[in-house]
């Protein structure tokens, strides 16, 4: 997958640095809100900094298309936040080839003890089924990855966490990558140098959080 990005020559200011098994989070911070992400290469495992030369975006608008015969599935799963955040990065990177190395994963866990990382989880009589990992700045929300174990987990996430998204009003939700599946749901594709001035326009909003406490029933 890494090979449809473009990889950010690393300098001293977006250099990915482990201190005492800490890593400079606001430096990670910064270059997620200038529109770069982070990625392992499937076979070193080395970090990088990588940015799309087109990037995909969930519409927050009227544009979100939820088939029908989906609403009829939400029953079946009940929607957490947080609840197993490792579970879903977990989820996430447990595929044949993966860029969530084990590094990334540290990463992700303190981003999210620092309140930027959020998993949007499904859980199906008491397992998890599917989930969202995603990096929240400002009113955009970042979607690194998606999962699932029981068919359908992953759509039902997707919608409640647009529904929440539009309840909390975040202006972006970046899915980084178009696919048949995303397009389904309403997604398209954008330009970088737009993107760019979206995400701009985002960061500079007081950051949003996924207030746990409004979870949809």
């Amino acid at each position: 997958m890494i090979g449809r990005f473009v990889k950010v020559n690393a300098n001293a200011n977006f250099r990915v640095t482990q201190t005492m098994s800490e890593f400079d989070l606001d430096l990670i911070l910064r270059g997620y809100r200038l529109g770069y992400f982070l990625m392992a290469d499937e076979h070193t495992g080395a970090l990088g900094w990588y940015r799309s030369r087109e990037r995909a975006l969930i519409p927050l608008d009227e544009r979100f298309h939820c088939p029908r015969s989906l609403r009829r599935k939400f029953s079946h799963f009940t929607v957490r936040v947080n609840r197993d955040f490792l579970g879903v990065v977990a989820g996430c990177a447990d595929r044949p080839s993966t860029w969530i190395s084990q590094e990334l994963a540290q990463i992700y866990w303190q981003l999210h003890q620092a309140g930027y990382a959020y998993s949007w989880e499904t859980w199906q009589d008491g397992v998890l089924a599917g989930g969202i990992l995603g990096i929240v700045v400002g009113a955009a929300f970042i979607g690194e990855s998606m999962f699932h174990r029981v068919t359908d987990a992953s759509k039902v996430a997707l919608v409640t966490l647009v529904e929440h998204l539009r309840q909390q009003q975040f202006h972006l939700f970046d899915a980084q990558l178009m696919n048949p599946h995303l397009a389904r749901f309403g997604a398209y594709p954008m330009s970088d140098r737009e993107y760019q001035r979206l995400l701009a326009q985002a960061v500079r909003q007081p950051d949003r959080g996924l207030a746990i406490g409004s979870l949809p029933p």
